[in-house]
């Protein structure tokens, strides 16, 4: 008896591995996420500071750029808030395989929905992640005015 068990609980922490790799893999990406965001408030901090002492055109640019800086924490803020949730999800997925196997339940549909749910919230936020990244490209200058684009409806 005490084998089984010990066999049983060997199989149980096999099966949340493969959930902990992927924990760690949206961990990656929130950090990421967070450097990005911390980018964007400081050049905007900055830009909002020198305001005043800007010219009419440059003022132009800085609210131009703000406005894009905005889209893209906005964008970020996505990103962050679906990757923290893909990431209680997997949580609560090891969590729930450990209570099944302690309470002797098959808790296996609520596993694979975690899981579902898990990875349709870090697809969301890889996509959100991406969006900004394409527009902070678009925002570039290269010796020149940047022309940002219109905002997507």
């Amino acid at each position: 008896m005490a084998d089984n068990a010990l066999s049983d609980i060997t199989h149980t922490i096999q099966l949340a591995v493969a959930p902990v790799f992927l924990l760690s893999a949206i961990g990656t990406t929130l950090g990421v996420l967070t450097t990005r965001l911390s980018r964007i408030i400081d050049r905007a901090r900055l830009l909002e500071s020198q305001l005043p002492t800007l010219g009419e055109d440059e003022q132009r640019r800085a609210h131009t750029e703000l406005s894009t800086l905005s889209h893209r924490a906005r964008l970020i803020h996505r990103a962050l808030t679906s990757g923290v949730g893909a990431a209680l999800s997997v949580c609560l997925l090891i969590t729930i395989a450990f209570v099944g196997y302690l309470t002797q339940t098959n808790l296996g549909a609520a596993v694979a929905v975690l899981f579902i749910v898990a990875m349709g919230l870090f697809v969301f936020a890889l996509v959100a992640f991406m969006r900004e990244a394409v527009l902070s490209l678009d925002s570039l200058r290269f010796g020149q005015h940047a022309v940002v684009p219109p905002k997507p409806t």
